[in-house]
């Protein structure tokens, strides 16, 4: 969860007034706080672009008419941010993006004018290779030099635990973002671009060793409006097959097949489940360690729809995705869950419904 001070959360659940900014940094090196009318910031962690948004504005002088205005705009930054303002005035803000600024749109004479966008890793992701790319060296290092490849101002935060990667060369047309997640996965890590532009290197955090940060309850003073749960087998998987063979680093080809080894879970490998694998393969897998650490990563998501919830609380713009929640129900029964996606809304109310990819019985 974004970083908040102690009296944010608490507050969510009393009555308060929400507080919404939008900025548009134009490529002239000029910002505008920009009036808004609406919109919303869907986040979605099995997404390749996690977060994207979309921001309605009666400002029909935005909608560019001139070739200048067309320079001033194509390619400028929105930076969006939601927060509370309390009872003695002081308002609390976070971030909830910044977004390439692709589209603008709306009637010239009546508006709304509407404008969309899409986090960073967009900027990565539409840069395809023109040449073949090798990547080396270590899977930070990789990475690093993959998205600095397209923004060569980008800041990479690094919480994974770093190894070497075999080489491997990405052809003509190849997706780079795409081979950034590859390179990750070896680590056993995914990629994102954080709330505040920032690319982190990070493990999906583990729901059964993770604390929640946020309890969402159905009390009098709690947040929680409705809730679902349910299991399904649709695209549950119980064991990931990931394998590595590097021909032009001359290593011997290796594998390592990770399964749900726990005899309580509903998806266990020698259980009534049966035995369902995935596979994965990729040449910066060199070692055991590194297909392990790859085919743990994708385990988790592969049989995370073992079982599902649906929450929908009073908002909380400091959510992220991968964050553990502890959902109190009326009768008192307690869960855990972990987002998956979720949408901030710019308007002021709403619900704010959560996904979520796993969900355990709270003990």
């Amino acid at each position: 969860m974004y970083p908040v001070s102690s009296r944010f959360l608490p507050a969510l659940a009393e009555p308060h007034t929400p507080v919404t900014e939008v900025y548009l940094f134009r490529t002239d090196g000029s910002t505008l706080p920009l009036e808004h009318t609406g919109g919303s910031v869907p986040v979605d962690r099995g997404q390749a672009i996690r977060r994207t948004c979309t921001v309605t504005s009666a400002d029909l002088s935005l909608i560019p008419r001139t070739a200048a205005q067309k320079l001033d705009l194509y390619g400028g930054r929105l930076h969006i941010r939601r927060g509370i303002r309390y009872a003695d005035g002081t308002s609390e803000t976070v971030p909830l993006g910044v977004f390439r600024l692709d589209s603008i749109e709306g009637d010239p004479d009546e508006g709304p004018v509407t404008l969309t966008g899409q986090d960073l890793s967009a900027c990565v992701a539409d840069d395809k290779f023109t040449a073949p790319y090798k990547a080396s060296g270590t899977a930070v290092g990789a990475i690093a030099a993959l998205i600095q490849r397209s923004l060569p101002d980008a800041v990479v935060v690094n919480r994974a635990t770093d190894a070497a990667i075999g080489a491997r060369t990405f052809d003509i047309e190849a997706d780079p973002w795409e081979g950034v997640q590859e390179v990750a996965a070896a680590i056993g890590a995914e990629v994102y671009a954080d709330p505040d532009g920032i690319f982190v290197i990070a493990a999906l955090p583990d729901l059964l060793t993770t604390a929640p940060v946020w309890t969402v309850d159905a009390g009098e003073h709690g947040t929680l409006i409705s809730a679902a749960r349910g299991m399904s087998s649709a695209g549950v998987h119980n064991g990931v097959l990931a394998r590595g063979d590097n021909t032009s680093s001359a290593t011997a080809p290796v594998s390592w097949l990770a399964v749900d080894e726990d005899p309580d879970s509903p998806t266990y490998w020698y259980g009534p489940y049966g035995r369902r694998p995935a596979f994965y393969s990729s040449s910066t897998l060199t070692t055991e360690n590194a297909c392990a650490q790859a085919a743990n990563l994708k385990l988790k998501a592969a049989r995370a729809p073992n079982a599902t919830g649906d929450i929908s609380s009073l908002p909380n713009p400091a959510l992220e995705p991968g964050d553990v929640l502890r959902v109190v129900y009326g009768d008192g029964v307690r869960d855990l869950h972990q987002a998956a996606s979720f949408t901030v809304s710019l308007d002021l109310g709403g619900e704010f419904p959560i996904a979520t990819i796993s969900a355990k019985e709270d003990a």
